[in-house]
């Protein structure tokens, strides 16, 4: 297997409802890393959120290793989170001010996947839409301990609490996997503000189009046409193998 060479394009809108935008996101494909951070407490405070992870990963070398690359992300998540309990302490009476956080990070032909909380990352691969990441929240629990059916969840009461994120804990743990790339995959980073509006075989289908600068404004049009109830924001990033 060979190196691989990618795009990306991104795009973050606040929706139909909200007045701020509290997510951020990272498109360094110069760097290998790509981010969606979605930001919680409130005005003033998950827009803070989430802009600080942004920011503290945005510095990471190009020429980092895989390991060190790893190290560098997890480091300035968990630095993130012990900051942001420190802030709430002091400017919100402890309430939580946090985000979740999903990023890609790539490395040769190697693709690593770390997160905390409900963004999500898929892969297109072979036409198929796969889920490669597992909502940190309570109802994701729930069907895993087969309490609640798949279906149940999407519309349960609880389905906006997580248990993990970015500033919910001083000591975070962050959840990572790993897979080879493979020709032509094709990666989605997303807020929940779009699987809020967007069904799997929907997002599938228009990433199966082919060309990711269209398939991103179709994601981002589609939810704005419904309620875009919440923020929303999309990375898409496809690779070509080098032969």
């Amino acid at each position: 297997m060979g190196d691989f060479r990618w795009t990306s394009v991104s795009i973050s809108h606040v929706g139909n409802v909200r007045s701020v935008n509290e997510d951020s996101l990272l498109d360094l494909p110069h760097a290998g890393l790509w981010v969606v951070a979605d930001g919680m407490g409130g005005y003033q405070a998950g827009d803070v959120a989430s802009q600080l992870i942004v920011d503290r990963l945005k510095q990471i070398d190009a020429d980092f290793s895989i390991e060190l690359a790893i190290e560098y992300v997890q480091q300035q998540l968990r630095e993130s989170s012990r900051q942001l309990v420190e802030y709430a302490k002091q400017t919100k009476s402890g309430d939580t001010v946090g985000s979740t956080v999903v990023a890609l990070l790539v490395r040769e032909a190697m693709a690593v996947f770390l997160w905390a909380g409900d963004s999500r990352i898929y892969r297109l691969r072979n036409g198929s839409l796969q889920q490669m990441t597992r909502d940190h929240s309570a109802v994701e629990e729930w069907v895993a301990k087969g309490l609640l059916s798949r279906s149940e969840a999407e519309n349960h009461p609880s389905a906006n609490v997580i248990t993990r994120a970015v500033g919910s804990h001083e000591e975070l743990e962050i959840e990572a996997k790993y897979e080879a790339l493979q020709d032509n995959d094709v990666y989605l980073l997303c807020s929940d503000g779009l699987n809020k509006e967007l069904s799997d075989i929907e997002i599938e289908s228009i990433l199966s189009k082919g060309d990711i600068a269209e398939a991103c404004e179709s994601l981002i049009g589609t939810t704005l046409q419904r309620q875009a109830r919440d923020n929303v924001s999309v990375v898409l990033i496809k690779f070509s193998e080098n032969f």
